[in-house]
C-alpha cells in the first residue's frame, strides 16, 4: 500500500522538528520511533519521550493510501539526508515493514504498531491562554536559558521557570552560582502564575522557534503546558517543585558600577580564559578609576592579562569570577555596552544592558 509521495525536504522538514526530542536507545523501544500517520492530504507526526511531546502537520501530500506506522525517526531522518534534495519519496507499507524508495534506492525499515505508540494525555480544565510572538519568546527564553543547571540533585533548578503575572511574562533561570532574568510585557492580563519548564522542553522550543512575528500559543493546564506556533505543537509535562525566590537573589543596592563595550569585553574575557585553570575557570576582575584588568592563570603557572579602558569611578576592587558564567551572558545578550555593578568582593554582581530595566544577571564571586 502506498502511503505516502512526497519530495524529499517536504517530508525531511517536519521529521527533523519532532525528532530532537528522540533518544535513539530507549528502555521503551517504540519511544525511538516517531508515528507516521496520514490522512487524506495530510501527513501527521508525532514523537514523544513520555515528558514531552511534539506533533507536526504537513498539508497537501500525495499518495492515495491512508495509514498510520511508527519507525525509527533516527534511521529515516539519516536515509532522507542521505538522498539528493529533489528526489521523490514514496513510503510502502508492506508486511509490517515500511519500504522508502528514492530514485534506484530501497529501504526497508522494521515498524511498530501504531495503537501502541504512547500518546500524552492533554489535560483539560483550567487554562490560561496568551499569544507572544516566535521572535519575543525565543529572544525572553534565550538570555536566561543558558543559565539553567544540568543535572543537579535540586531538580527544580534543571529547568526554567515561567511566570505570569498580570500584563508580564517574565523568565528566570539559575544552577546556585548565576542567575538571568528577563520580562516581557504582554497582552493578556493573568493572575500571578508561576511554571518550571524542562530543561530539555526548553532546549527544544530554542530549535524550534524562529525571529519572526507568528504567533506562539501558549496555554497553561495544572500540569502540562502546550505551545503552538506554525504547524508544530509541543505540549511538556511541568517540573513539580518550588523554584527559588528570585527576587531576594537580585541585589538592590550596588554602590560600584562600571560602563563598557561589551563586545570588547567578551574578546578580552575568550582571550584571558585561554589560560584559565581547567577545573575551576577563574579569573580576576581588578578594577580601578577609569581601569579595568583581567587577569587569568593556570596551574602551570601560565598568565595572561588584558587591560581595558572602562567608565568607573568606584572604589578600587579586586574579586575572582568563573569565566564561563561571564562569557554565557556576554554572549547572548545584544546592544554596545553593559553595565556591570559591585558592591565588594564578597557580594554578588549585577549585569545589566543601559535603559533597559527587564534584563538582569546576577552572578557569585569565588575565591582565586
Amino acid at each position: 500500500m502506498v502511503i505516502l509521495k512526497s519530495q524529499r525536504d517536504a517530508l525531511l522538514a517536519p521529521l527533523q522538528s519532532v525528532s530532537g526530542i528522540v533518544e535513539r536507545r530507549h528502555t521503551l523501544p517504540i519511544l525511538s520511533n516517531v508515528l507516521l500517520e496520514k490522512q487524506g492530504g495530510a501527513l501527521t507526526l508525532i514523537a514523544t519521550d513520555i515528558e514531552i511531546q511534539i506533533t507536526t502537520t504537513s498539508e497537501n501530500v500525495g499518495g492515495e493510501g491512508e495509514g498510520a506506522v511508527t519507525v525509527a525517526a533516527k534511521k529515516l531522518q539519516d536515509i532522507l539526508r542521505s538522498l539528493p534534495e529533489s528526489a521523490e519519496i514514496t513510503l510502502n507499507l508492506e508486511d509490517k515493514r515500511l519500504l522508502v524508495k528514492a530514485g534506484k534506492s530501497r529501504f526497508s525499515l522494521q515498524t511498530l504498531p501504531a495503537d501502541d505508540f504512547p500518546r500524552m494525555v492533554i489535560t483539560e480544565g483550567e487554562e490560561k491562554n496568551l499569544t507572544v510572538t516566535q521572535k519575543e519568546f525565543r529572544t525572553l527564553i534565550g538570555k536566561t536559558q543558558y543559565a539553567m543547571a544540568a543535572q543537579d540533585v535540586r531538580y527544580y533548578l534543571n529547568g526554567l521557570m515561567l511566570m505570569v503575572d498580570g500584563q508580564e511574562l517574565r523568565c528566570v533561570a539559575t544552577d546556585g552560582h548565576r542567575l538571568a532574568y528577563n520580562s516581557m510585557a504582554i497582552e493578556a492580563d493573568l493572575p500571578r502564575q508561576e511554571m518550571i519548564l524542562p530543561r530539555k522542553t526548553v532546549l527544544e522550543l530554542n530549535r524550534l522557534l524562529t525571529d519572526n512575528d507568528e504567533p506562539v500559543q501558549i496555554t497553561v493546564g495544572a500540569n502540562q503546558i502546550r505551545f503552538g506556533f506554525g504547524h508544530t505543537v509541543l505540549v511538556s509535562k511541568l517540573i513539580d517543585g518550588k523554584f527559588p525566590d528570585y527576587e531576594r537573589v537580585i541585589p538592590a543596592q550596588l554602590e560600584n558600577r562600571m560602563t563598557v563595550n561589551r563586545q570588547v569585553l567578551h574578546s578580552a574575557m575568550s582571550r584571558a580564559a585561554i589560560l584559565t585553570n581547567d577545573k575551576f575557570r577563574g579569573v580576576r576582575i581588578i578594577l580601578d578609576a577609569g581601569v579595568l584588568k583581567i587577569i587569568a592563570a593556570n596551574a602551570e603557572q601560565e598568565e595572561a592579562e588584558e587591560e581595558l579602558e572602562v567608565q568607573y569611578t568606584g572604589a578600587p576592587l579586586d574579586v575572582g569570577f568563573n569565566v564561563t558564567y561571564l562569557l554565557d551572558v556576554f554572549n547572548n545578550l545584544t546592544g554596545d555596552d553593559v553595565e556591570w555593578n559591585f558592591n565588594d568582593a564578597n557580594s554578588s554582581a549585577l549585569i545589566t544592558v543601559p535603559d533597559n530595566d527587564r534584563f538582569k544577571y546576577v552572578v557569585m564571586p569565588m575565591r582565586i
